[in-house]
């Protein structure tokens, strides 16, 4: 079973030092952090007059990543302070999570025909930014903090439909482009997962994402920008506290707190194992997965997560991987996914699935034993390998997963996080599906509505909150089929959240090559239908599979 780094899953950031090794990039944030530093100070804000102001608004941009102080929009200086002051407040815990709201405009975005792309993209720039001045002179909404995103234009912006010819027309129609939005800055302590919480919680209250960035500090706080429409009222009071009550009652639920996960639905329980000291498994009173740890031997550790190390070892002296979860990870919430893995895996025998050989259930020594997989994952042949499928065995590899799936699907289990970094390969060149962490067994009413996976590979109607079955893991198989037949990680040139908003508000989806085999190329567009039911099932799959083999 591989950990990989979840530096994509459902609000797992990784951590994006800043590096003195790389001149251009502190070149460029140096310029950013004194053009801040003059603005503000320019402006006589109280803060500015404090001693050591400089140096701390310095620290501030050094606990971001790089990324934060290439993309902040200094015209919009005064919201650095913000963000300065979210994260002191979230130092201490009962501020957490700490919240602005603020009244925005989204300009629009100029994609007008384009010889030179460096000289019009910088015209084009300075067209829109003249234009934005003058319409903040005029009482319009200032821009979002980080509306300079050259991404954001991959995502569904309304006002990305027009393009402003001179600042007259400008404001003749900003009533009926220029719709106003709000922005919405989180901080608080950085985890797994916090991403989904917060983009689940805006659900909640009816917003829609139109952009989003999530930056980590280093010191393990989260800095999270969002910019919504959905609210009807212009103030922001009134939204202010929907989203305090919302984060109560969360709170009170499951949210932002160390909390509990019902490993299973009550109609799929018979009886509860629950040993002093154990974690509760559920069972039908026949199965043992209890592992004696004295016949367990721990030899080399070959990946590191977030929650867990795996490592390489032998169990009565046959070879296998061992997913050790970190003691000093504990919460509820991850017990409940071990829980959930080891229930659902101890059931599984499918040459085409990891195979389970036991867990140890006693904290604080809490593992999984599965058969070990050679050759690794997927994902690390391809992007850390760099290596490639031909046709032949890529179509075998497809095969492979599939049936491991189609046998998944058959015994009501969802994966949720199908992606290639869970996708194993042994000794033999077999494929095999891993990683039941979030997996889940279907309820009885087919469809399910939590947030779960990891945003490059998830459905739209998973990223939406919107009820699902399993054709959401036919989705998952189709991007991750695209990133077999290319080599390429999906939608490279986006942050994973911002992806997630492009598949869900512009139908976003990989180019597919012009050379690819075109009953390959029709069953990936299949794959990837924004309505599920038009999606094929891994039976049918299969078969499109065999027939261009």
């Amino acid at each position: 079973m591989a950990i990989e780094e979840e530096v994509e899953s459902c609000g797992s950031r990784a951590t994006e030092t800043f590096s003195q090794a790389n001149p251009r990039q502190h070149m460029q944030k140096l310029e950013v952090y004194n053009e801040v530093l003059s603005r503000i100070q320019d402006s006589n804000h109280e803060e500015a007059n404090l001693p050591g102001f400089d140096d701390q608004l310095w620290l501030h941009f050094n606990r971001l990543p790089a990324r934060y102080a290439l993309d902040v929009n200094v015209e919009r200086a005064e919201d650095v302070l913000t963000h300065k002051r979210l994260l002191k407040l979230v130092e201490d815990p009962a501020n957490r999570p700490a919240f602005e709201v603020r009244l925005v405009q989204v300009y629009p975005i100029f994609t007008g025909d384009s010889g030179d792309s460096v000289h019009s993209d910088a015209a084009m720039k300075e067209d829109a930014q003249s234009s934005s001045n003058y319409l903040s002179r005029q009482g319009i909404h200032p821009p979002p903090t980080f509306g300079s995103s050259p991404n954001l234009e991959a995502l569904a912006l309304q006002a990305s439909r027009y393009h402003i010819e001179d600042v007259d027309s400008a404001v003749h129609i900003a009533p009926q482009v220029l719709q106003p939005m709000h922005e919405i800055t989180f901080s608080t302590i950085d985890k797994p997962k916090l991403l989904s919480q917060l983009t689940a919680l805006l659900a909640e209250i009816g917003l829609n994402i139109q952009e989003a960035h999530a930056f980590s500090t280093v010191d393990g706080f989260s800095l999270d920008v969002f910019v919504v429409d959905g609210w009807p009222h212009e103030e922001t009071e009134e939204l202010k506290n929907t989203l305090e009550k919302e984060i109560l009652k969360s709170k009170d639920q499951c949210f932002l707190k160390q909390h509990s996960v019902s490993p299973i639905n009550e109609h799929e329980k018979t009886n509860i194992v629950s040993l002093p000291g154990c974690i509760e498994i559920p069972s039908d009173g026949t199965d043992v997965w209890e592992i004696d740890t004295r016949h367990l031997k721990i030899e080399k550790k070959v990946a590191s997560g977030s929650n867990g190390d795996l490592y390489k070892g032998t169990y009565c002296s046959q070879e296998v991987a061992i997913k050790v979860l970190k003691p000093e990870r504990f919460h509820a919430e991850m017990l409940g996914e071990f829980s959930q893995e080891v229930y659902i895996m101890r059931k599984i025998r499918h040459k085409n699935v990891v195979q389970f050989m036991g867990a140890c259930t006693r904290p604080p020594n809490l593992c999984i034993v599965t058969e070990f997989m050679a050759k690794g994952s997927i994902y690390d042949f391809l992007h850390k390998q760099k290596g490639s499928f031909a046709l032949p065995t890529l179509l075998k590899v497809a095969v492979d997963v599939s049936k491991g799936m189609s046998y998944l699907h058959q015994n009501n289990i969802i994966h949720r996080d199908l992606k290639t970094a869970n996708l194993l390969m042994d000794e033999n060149d077999v494929v095999k599906v891993a990683d039941f962490g979030v997996a889940r067994v279907r309820a009885q009413s087919g469809v399910m509505t939590a947030e779960t996976g990891t945003y490059r590979w998830m459905a739209p109607e998973v990223i939406e909150h919107k009820p699902y079955d399993h054709k959401a893991d036919v989705f998952s198989f189709g991007i991750a089929l695209w990133e077999l037949l290319t080599g390429e990680l999906p939608h490279a040139f986006l942050t994973p959240l911002q992806a997630a908003v492009g598949v869900v508000q512009k139908g976003l989806r990989p180019t597919i090559p012009k050379h690819t085999h075109p009953k390959l190329a029709h069953l990936l567009e299949r794959c990837w239908q924004q309505d599920p039911t038009q999606r094929p099932n891994f039976a049918e799959i299969i078969d499109m599979l065999q027939q261009i083999a």
